[in-house]
């Protein structure tokens, strides 16, 4: 009998999708779901990102392109850091790839199996995910720098922060960045900052940890156009980092995917000038209704600083909520041990009306 790898036994995935599937087979039986299930904007793509790809296919740019990334979108990024974070990397600092693979990428390239990584607790599944199947210790902590801290040994190769949070929107400071820094200075370990939801603050300042280094030394910048542009489906991310990591990661990309598409990447650069003030008005808007709304019925939910999503304590499970009151949220645990007990939902996936409807839906089932 044929067998299959130790690492393919050891792949988990994104327990999001599983639901989504699941919600989409009820869906097809006629049933009705309010979607909070997964981090996916209800915004259509920028009208000028969309005519963007649309003049690149038009002047025929379909073919190979280099692995790293169009030069003229490695460019716009670089600008963009400077305006965003004070400095400006160098061209060969920057990769473009989808962001969910520059976990996988940068855990492979700075970690061996064996070794370990902390991760937030609370945090998102992926980390979790792609330790797993590889075979590294994942180390799970509140995003704290004691906490962090204290996780430290001399396995340790790698930290990842999240701030914005996924799934609680909460942000840190300047100074536990500061100290987060330290830290790694001081262990003389790589620091992952996943700064996907960074453009989607809303009484906070985000501070990145990258500006003490200039992601020249330890410090490499996760980043993601399926958030704030509302992109999901176009899988358009791009890390900054050391020269060396970026190179070795530029490898990975090319044996896996050999180049990604050149006229995905144009609508990357036209993007990056998009203004993304009034949907962050709009995710504000969306927020406050829900976070009150589930005060308000007795779920328990801190306003989040960033992000788009509500991580709320209750009692209800996941499958009781969708199939009593036909909400679809996720359930903290798979965020977890810190999130047993809370499920996030996302609203940037649903309109204030939907929303509203949503509050009352599950108000009936308490």
């Amino acid at each position: 009998m044929k067998h299959l790898s130790e690492i393919t036994n050891r792949l988990i995935g994104q327990p999001m999708f599983a639901l989504l599937a699941k919600i989409k087979e009820m869906e097809r039986t006629g049933e009705k779901i309010i979607h909070f299930e997964i981090g996916d904007p209800d915004f259509d793509s920028p009208d000028s990102v969309v005519q963007a790809v649309k003049n690149s296919l038009d002047n025929k740019e379909t073919h190979y392109t280099n692995s790293m990334g169009l030069w003229d979108l490695r460019q716009e990024i670089c600008s963009f850091t400077e305006k965003s974070l004070g400095f400006k990397p160098s061209v060969e600092q920057v990769l473009v790839i989808p962001a969910n693979a520059i976990i996988d990428f940068v855990i492979r390239c700075v970690v061996n199996p064996g070794e370990e990584v902390i991760i937030p607790d609370p945090g998102f599944p992926t980390y979790r995910a792609v330790l797993n199947y590889t075979g590294i210790k994942a180390k799970p902590v509140p995003m704290n720098p004691n906490d962090i801290r204290k996780a430290i040994t001399d396995k340790t190769r790698l930290i990842i922060i999240n701030s914005p949070n996924n799934p609680t929107g909460l942000m840190l400071t300047k100074e536990e960045i500061a100290e987060v820094v330290a830290i790694a200075k001081e262990n003389d370990i790589y620091l992952l900052s996943d700064e996907v939801y960074s453009r989607i603050t809303y009484d906070k300042v985000h501070y990145s940890p990258s500006i003490y280094d200039q992601c020249k030394e330890r410090t490499i910048i996760l980043n993601s156009f399926s958030k704030i542009y509302s992109m999901s489906g176009w899988r358009l991310g791009y890390a900054i980092g050391p020269e060396p990591v970026i190179k070795k990661m530029g490898l990975l990309l090319e044996t896996i995917i050999s180049c990604f598409p050149p006229f995905i990447q144009r609508a990357g650069i036209t993007a990056l000038k998009y203004d993304v003030n009034e949907r962050n008005k709009e995710l504000r808007r969306r927020r406050d209704i829900l976070i009150n709304g589930l005060n308000s019925i007795g779920i328990k939910c801190l306003k989040p600083d960033g992000a788009f999503y509500a991580f709320a304590k209750t009692d209800l499970t996941q499958d009781e909520i969708l199939e009593r009151a036909h909400v679809a949220v996720l359930d903290g645990k798979y965020f977890g041990e810190q999130g047993k007990g809370y499920i996030r939902l996302c609203y940037a996936s649903a309109s204030i009306d939907e929303i509203k409807k949503a509050i009352n839906q599950i108000k009936t089932i308490l």
